[in-house]
C-alpha cells in the first residue's frame, strides 16, 4: 500500500491549524491578555508600596513643586502600562510558549503543562506532533492580543487627551477669571520699594509649611486649583481660592509685600514740593485726618504692613515732641502704605491700597534726579504741596513783621512755581497720563497764612486766592495740564499734636480722599466745604444725635 505523503502532510497542516486555533481562542488568547493586562495594571499603581517610585521624577528647577499628575505623570504611567503590557506578551511568546513548551517540553516529549516525560513512545510520538499546533497557538494568542491591546491603548490614550484637555481649560479658565477680576477691580501690582518700583504680573508666594518661594502659583502645568510644595503642602493658585493669605514677595527685589497687593486697587499718590515746604508734617495731617473721618463716617483705614505702623508711629511721636517732622532723608522713598476703604464686609467693602511717596524736595529740582524717581511713572494722582511763602513774587508783598513771621516759618528753597515747573515734564515723559491724572494742590502754613496783614486770608475758593497773591501762573498751569485740579488750605500744626483740631484734621485729609474717589472709591456724603461747591464729596458723618460712629481705623 501506498502512502501518499503530500496528504499526510495536508492533512497534519489542516490538523495542526485546527488544533492551534483552537488552543488559541479557547486558552491561549485568553491567556495572553489576562497577563497582559495585570501587569500594565500593576505598572501603574507603586512598585512598592510606601517606597520612592522610582518613576517619579525629584523636584528640580526654581520652581519648589511637583508637576501635576495630568501634566506629565499620567503620561509616564501610561507609557509605563503598555511597555509593561508588551514585554509581557514577548515574554510569554518567546520564553515561556516558544522555548519553554514547546521547544523544551513538547520537542522532548514532555507533557507541556507538567514537564512530565511520556512513558509510551506512542505519547512522545503525539506530543511531538502538537507542538507545531502549539507554537501556531502561542503565535495567534501574540498577534490577536497586540491587536486587541492597541484598541485598549487607543482608548486609554483618547481618554487621556480628554483629561488633558479638561485639565487644560481648567488652567485657562482658572487664568481667565483671576485675570477678569483684577481687571473689573483694577488691580495692577507694583513694588513700593526704592530702588525698584517695578511692576510685576505675579508675586513670589511663601510656603508657610517650609518658606520655599513659588514664583508660578497660579493655574498651570504645576496645578490648576492648587500646587503641591516640596513638603506636600497644598498652596492655592488663585486670589479667589485662598491666595491673598500666603505671604507674598517682589519677584525682583525680594522684599516682603503686605497682604494686599495682588487683591485690592493700587493707588498711588506722590506728594510734590521743595524742602521745608511741609510735606511730611502735610503726611502726618493726613494720616490723623484719615483717622478723624473714619471716627465719624464710614471711611475704614488701617495700615497695610506693621512696617507701614511702625513708619507712621515714628513720624507721629516726631511730631509731638517736637512739633516738627524730621527733612526727608535718603534717596527715593518708601511708600507708605495704608488701606482706605468704604463699607463693611468683605463682599460689600471697596478698598483701595494706597502708596504715599514722600520724596525729598532736593530729588525733584532737576530733569537728572527727577527721571529717577521711578514711581511717577505710576502715578494715578499728584498732591502738589505749595509753600506759597517761597515764593518770590509773595515774598515781595510782605510789609512789616510779615517778612519775619515768613522767615520763622521755614519757608521751602523753591516756590510752587519754580517746584512744579521743575518735575511736570518729566511726570509726562515717566508716565505719559499727566492728561489724564487729578491733581490736589494744597497750601501749606495756613496758621502763619492767617497771621500775616500783607496778604488777603485763604478763604472761600483757594485757586482764586492763588491768583489775587500773584500765583495765577501756577493755577492756570494745573487746569491745563492735568485733567483737574483742586485746591486747599491747610495747617498741618493745627492738625497734629495734642491740641490738634478736628475739623483742620478732616480737612487735611479731604486732598487724598478726592484724588480716591477720582479712581472709584465712592466715599459719599455732603460736601467737604460749602464755600466752594467745586471740592469732592467726602463722608457724610454718622448719626443724627452728634455721637461719633464706631471707630473703624487701625491707624
Amino acid at each position: 500500500m501506498t502512502v501518499n505523503a503530500g496528504l499526510v502532510l495536508q492533512v497534519l497542516g489542516v490538523a495542526t491549524g485546527v488544533i492551534g486555533a483552537a488552543v488559541c481562542l479557547g486558552y491561549g488568547l485568553w491567556r495572553f491578555l489576562a497577563l497582559a493586562l495585570g501587569a500594565a495594571w500593576t505598572a501603574l499603581g507603586p512598585r512598592t508600596p510606601g517606597t520612592p517610585d522610582p518613576r517619579i521624577s525629584p523636584y528640580g528647577g526654581t520652581e519648589p513643586g511637583q508637576p501635576a499628575y495630568w501634566a506629565r505623570q499620567m503620561w509616564i504611567d501610561a507609557r509605563a502600562a503598555a511597555q509593561a503590557a508588551g514585554h509581557t506578551v514577548r515574554y510569554l511568546l518567546v520564553h515561556h510558549w516558544l522555548d519553554e513548551i514547546v521547544r523544551h517540553r513538547l520537542l522532548s516529549g514532555r507533557n507541556g503543562s507538567t514537564g512530565e516525560r511520556a512513558e509510551h513512545v506512542l505519547g512522545r510520538l503525539l506530543l511531538r506532533l502538537l507542538a507545531p499546533a502549539t507554537a501556531l497557538a502561542a503565535l495567534l494568542s501574540a498577534l490577536l492580543s497586540c491587536a486587541l491591546l492597541l484598541g485598549v491603548a487607543l482608548a486609554f490614550a483618547a481618554q487621556l487627551l480628554l483629561v488633558s484637555a479638561v485639565a487644560l481649560a481648567g488652567v485657562l479658565a482658572g487664568r481667565a477669571a483671576d485675570r477678569l477680576w483684577k481687571l473689573a477691580r483694577g488691580i495692577r501690582m507694583k513694588c513700593p520699594y526704592p530702588g525698584c518700583y517695578r511692576p510685576f504680573p505675579l508675586a513670589v508666594h511663601v510656603c508657610p509649611g517650609c518658606g520655599a518661594a513659588h514664583r508660578e502659583l497660579r493655574p498651570g502645568r504645576y496645578g490648576a486649583l492648587r500646587h503641591v510644595c516640596r513638603c506636600g503642602r497644598a498652596l492655592p493658585t488663585t486670589a479667589l481660592a485662598g491666595r491673598r493669605g500666603l505671604t507674598a514677595r517682589c519677584p525682583h527685589c525680594d522684599q516682603g509685600l503686605p497682604p494686599a497687593v495682588g487683591t485690592t486697587r493700587v493707588v498711588h499718590v506722590p506728594l510734590i514740593g521743595g524742602t521745608s515746604a511741609g510735606k511730611t508734617m502735610l503726611m502726618a495731617a493726613m494720616l490723623d485726618g484719615l483717622r478723624a473721618w473714619s471716627h465719624e463716617s464710614a471711611l475704614t483705614v488701617e495700615f497695610a504692613s506693621p512696617a507701614d505702623r511702625r513708619e507712621a508711629n515714628t513720624l507721629g511721636r516726631q511730631v509731638e515732641s517736637t512739633g516738627w517732622a524730621l527733612k526727608t532723608q535718603g534717596g527715593q522713598p518708601r511708600a507708605l502704605m495704608l488701606l482706605v476703604g468704604r463699607g463693611r464686609g468683605r463682599l460689600l467693602r471697596r478698598q483701595r491700597l494706597l502708596y504715599l511717596y514722600d520724596p525729598m524736595g532736593e530729588s525733584l529740582r532737576d530733569a537728572d534726579t527727577t527721571r529717577r524717581q521711578e514711581y511717577l511713572a505710576h502715578a494715578d494722582g499728584v498732591l502738589l504741596v505749595a509753600d506759597v511763602l517761597a515764593s518770590p513774587a509773595v515774598r515781595r508783598t510782605l510789609r512789616g513783621g510779615d517778612g519775619q513771621l515768613a522767615v520763622a516759618a521755614r519757608p521751602a528753597d523753591l516756590g510752587p512755581v519754580e517746584t512744579y515747573a521743575g518735575f511736570t515734564g518729566e511726570l509726562q515723559g515717566l508716565g505719559g497720563r499727566r492728561r489724564r491724572l487729578g491733581v490736589a494742590a494744597v497750601v501749606t502754613k495756613r496758621d502763619v497764612l492767617d497771621r500775616l496783614d500783607s496778604l488777603p486770608r485763604p478763604e472761600g475758593a483757594v485757586d482764586a486766592w492763588l491768583a489775587e497773591i500773584g500765583l495765577g501762573e501756577l493755577v492756570r498751569a494745573l487746569g491745563h495740564d492735568f485733567a483737574a485740579a483742586r485746591y486747599w488750605a491747610v495747617s498741618a500744626r493745627a492738625a497734629t499734636g495734642a491740641g490738634a483740631l478736628g475739623s483742620e484734621q478732616r480737612r487735611a485729609a479731604e486732598p487724598v480722599l478726592w484724588l480716591l474717589s477720582r479712581t472709584g472709591l465712592r466715599i459719599g456724603g455732603a460736601a467737604a466745604a460749602a464755600q466752594d461747591p467745586r471740592l469732592p464729596r467726602l463722608p457724610r458723618p454718622r448719626g443724627r444725635t452728634g455721637r461719633p460712629a464706631a471707630d473703624r481705623s487701625s491707624l
